[in-house]
């Protein structure tokens, strides 16, 4: 792997790439993906704002190269604002291709998070003292 080109931001989430989760071409779906995207980045989130988090938006995402069953997909996510409610925080997808070892960004996207009280209300995002 080049050196320039690392992850950025902590791994959140690593799986591997199944035959369900494919198209007819064998390619995995977009949605597979943005849902381990998801997962990973609303990982962080909890943790950054120490209670309920909630998926309130997912700015578009682009797709560098295709993920194929059998890879390794790992996502990175870092939180770059807290708001008084909120975060945004970037995520990075990169495969590891299976057989090969090859590792290249396959994806990235932005997501907001709301942190919510147990009745689903928007709550101040707990801050570090």
């Amino acid at each position: 792997m080049d050196p320039v080109a690392q992850p950025k931001g902590e791994l959140v989430i690593r799986t591997i790439a199944m035959p369900k989760d494919t198209n007819p071409n064998g390619d995995i779906f977009g949605g597979w993906l943005m849902s381990q995207m998801d997962l990973g980045s609303g990982i962080l989130a909890a943790k950054t704002a120490q209670t309920r988090v909630v998926t309130v938006a997912m700015e578009g995402m682009s797709f560098l190269h295709p993920v194929r069953v059998g890879d390794t997909v790992a996502c990175y996510a870092w939180v770059e604002k807290i708001g008084r409610t909120s975060m945004v925080i970037p995520v990075e997808v990169w495969v590891q291709r299976y057989m090969h070892g090859e590792e290249l960004r396959v994806t990235h996207g932005v997501f907001t998070y709301v942190a919510v009280d147990s009745e689903g209300r928007p709550i101040p995002v707990r801050r570090e003292i």
